[in-house]
Parts: C-alpha cells; sequence; structure tokens
C-alpha cells in the first residue's frame, strides 16, 4: 500500500444524491486560484461542472456548479495526475468518508461556519491517483453543496463504475444511525452516523457492486415513527421515492428547484433493489396492519413501475422483536406471495438477525459490529441470489 500523508482539516460542504455516468472528460479551461485562497499560484480550480467528475447516487445536476444532495451514500469520484488534493464545499455540509488509491478510508468533516476547503491529501508521488467521496450522514437539514476541487495537477477519466448494481431504500438502519456510538445511551449525532460503514455500503463493497441509497431516518412504509395510526401521507417513503432530494414536508417541493426534482431513474439501472422498512411503522404500539400491508403494497408497485427489469428483495432487520418482528416478516411474506400470484415472480424476501449480541449504537440501533453482520448475511445472499 503507498505510504499516503493525509491531511484532514475541519471545513464546509453540502449534500444531495444521485448517478451520473461520465463518459466523456473535458476539463473546461483552468483557472488559477485567486491569491486570496489556501492554495498557491500554480493551483487549479476544478468546477462541479468538469465532465471528469463521476457522480453516482441521488445528486441534483440542475445547477452543475453546484450540485445538491441530501441523502447518505451520494458519492463524488475523481482521478487526477497531481501530487495534492483539496476539496471544496458550502460550510457546515456535513462529513464525507474519503478515499485515496488504496488507502484506509478516513473521514472529512465540513464543519466550521466559514470553512469551506479541505485538504484530503498532499505529498503524493507524481502520477495518477484516484479520490473517492461519499456523504456518510443524512444531511436534509444542513442543505449541503459540492463546490469542486483544487490541485496542483489536473483531472483525467475516473475508473469505471462496476458493472453490478443496487439500490437501497430504508430508514435509520439503512442509514447508519449511530453506529459510531459508543452505547445505546449515547443519542444521535452528526459525528457518530456514519453510512460508509452501514450493512449497505459494506454488502455492496463486499460483492463489487455500486449502491445507490433512498434512506431517511425515522421515515416508514406506511407511518414514521411515532406517528398517527392513519399514517403520516405527509412524508413516509411512497411521497419521497420518486424525488431526487429528501424534502421533511411534502410543502417543501413547492420551493421548486432540486426540492420539487423528479428523481430520473434512467440515471440509475439496478440489478436488484432492497428494500428495509417496518420498523417505525410497528415501532410504537398505535400500527394498523392493514394499512402497513397497504402501504407495502404501494412502495412494490412503484419500485417495479421504475425498476422494471430488477430483482426485488423485501427485508426485514435488524431492531424488530418479538410480537411486531412476527407481524413485519408475515406481512412481508403475504405481499411476496401476491405479487407471485400476479405474476411477478422476481420479489424476494430475506430476513436479517435480529441485534442483540454485538452491542448497540446510539438509542438502541445498530451497532459497526451489527451492521458487519447483516451485511454478511446480506451478501451471502444476494451472491446466490444474482449469480455475484
Amino acid at each position: 500500500m503507498k505510504k499516503l500523508l493525509l491531511n484532514l482539516a475541519l471545513i464546509a460542504a453540502t449534500s444531495a444524491t444521485s448517478l451520473h455516468a461520465v463518459t466523456l472528460c473535458q476539463s473546461p479551461a483552468p483557472r488559477t486560484a485567486s491569491p486570496r485562497t489556501l492554495a498557491p499560484t500554480s493551483s487549479r480550480i476544478i468546477t462541479p461542472a468538469d465532465t471528469c467528475i463521476q457522480y453516482v447516487g441521488r445528486i441534483s445536476l440542475q445547477h452543475p456548479e453546484r450540485p445538491l444532495f441530501n441523502y447518505p451514500g451520494a458519492q463524488i469520484n475523481v482521478a487526477f495526475e497531481g501530487t495534492w488534493l483539496r476539496m471544496l464545499c458550502k460550510p457546515q455540509s456535513g462529513f464525507f468518508m474519503a478515499q485515496i488509491d488504496d488507502s484506509e478510508p478516513f473521514k472529512v468533516s465540513f464543519t466550521g461556519r466559514r470553512d469551506s476547503v479541505v485538504t484530503l491529501c498532499t505529498a503524493l508521488p507524481e502520477g495518477r491517483h484516484t479520490a473517492r467521496l461519499m456523504y456518510c450522514i443524512e444531511g436534509w437539514d444542513l442543505k449541503p453543496e459540492f463546490r469542486g476541487f483544487i490541485t496542483d495537477g489536473h483531472l483525467v477519466a475516473p475508473p469505471a463504475l462496476p458493472q453490478r448494481r443496487i439500490e437501497f431504500i430504508g430508514n435509520s438502519i439503512t442509514c447508519g444511525y449511530g453506529n459510531e456510538a459508543n452505547n445505546q445511551n449515547e443519542h444521535y449525532s452528526y459525528e457518530t452516523q456514519n453510512h460508509y460503514y452501514s450493512y449497505a455500503q459494506i454488502a455492496a463493497r463486499q460483492l463489487g457492486a455500486v449502491a445507490s441509497v433512498c434512506a431517511r431516518s425515522g421515515i416508514g412504509a406506511y407511518r414514521n415513527y411515532n406517528g398517527p395510526r392513519t399514517g403520516t401521507p405527509d412524508n413516509r417513503m411512497d411521497v419521497q421515492y420518486e424525488y431526487t432530494m429528501y424534502a421533511e414536508k411534502s410543502g417543501f417541493r413547492n420551493e421548486g428547484g432540486a426540492m420539487n426534482e423528479r428523481w430520473d431513474f434512467a440515471r440509475f439501472r439496478p440489478d436488484v433493489v432492497c428494500m428495509n422498512l417496518g420498523t417505525n411503522d410497528l415501532s410504537t404500539n398505535n400500527y394498523d396492519t392493514r394499512l402497513l400491508k397497504q402501504g407495502y403494497q404501494k412502495l412494490l408497485g412503484m419500485i417495479r413501475q421504475h425498476n422494471p427489469q430488477a430483482k426485488i428483495v423485501l427485508l426485514t432487520g435488524t431492531m424488530l422483536q418479538g410480537k411486531e418482528l412476527q407481524i413485519c416478516r408475515q406481512l412481508l411474506d403475504e405481499v411476496t406471495d401476491e405479487a407471485h400470484q400476479r405474476g411477478d415472480a422476481e420479489v424476494y424476501r430475506f430476513d436479517m438477525s435480529p441485534q442483540g449480541a454485538l452491542g448497540y449504537g446510539a438509542d438502541w440501533h445498530p451497532s459497526l459490529a451489527q451492521h458487519q453482520k447483516m451485511a454478511d448475511e446480506l451478501t451471502a445472499y444476494l451472491r446466490q441470489l444474482m449469480q455475484w
């Protein structure tokens, strides 16, 4: 492994999710950084519109100079020839995981009120290098924005994305809520959430696949956490799935721009879609199983409409226990059987193990060890199902 000197700094960025496959790499004319910037005068500013930048996930590119995203798992990948690279984001955009070449991934923090530049690497040997960035928190309230790179070199065409593609639809479990917390007594914070080490992204890496994610803590199939028995139609998953950005309230869609942008499903065609919902619907004792089943059926119909060729796996795991776990499994079994009866044989079921033996993250969420176990179980199942 190459020895890299990776210098981290605390500075700012923004969020949104989307896949953008790069086929051309034609950089605009380089601009010399202003003497007032942190980079030396020989540096080169790379704007977000540069076609050598590879975007993955639900990222709004309506304004190419400031891509927006607010789901975890949004990825920004580049290859460059140079010895150092810095990343530009809107201040207080949150956290990314970064990987330079094949080095160990590390966390990048854009948390300062004024800072907007982070050094990703320096003192690299001359030659070609890669930088992979993944937004690793839920940033709907931070409104993150990516604003480009600075380097002493230039971008080249990035590595091709894996051919295998997975879409994950889920709640806080899929987001990686509190997975870096010490125990269940800690509460949510951006610092202890790391979607990069969620079961979803671990499984994708173990399968040699790329993942797109539509997930939000507290969200349900028919009602969000502790919502009314009749449901929460304002912001549950079925009213989020067809949009690029997550909206906490449906009224936010009226703001226009990226918040009202319909997701272009042609930008990411998954081979398999994994949906892990139901924990929030059943977490407090005022649920309606009939409405939950209807919620599952509606979501399944939407997923199939937009992904006609994909296999669809309905998951459980890993926070439900006892009666509620049995209800969730039974309803998903029924929905799967009924899909088969209608002629859709590509709907499947898989249950990951309930948690408990491997400790807990914040607010009783899965620990890092539990996420690894979930990923190992899902990896084995998908490897057999997909013949990967």
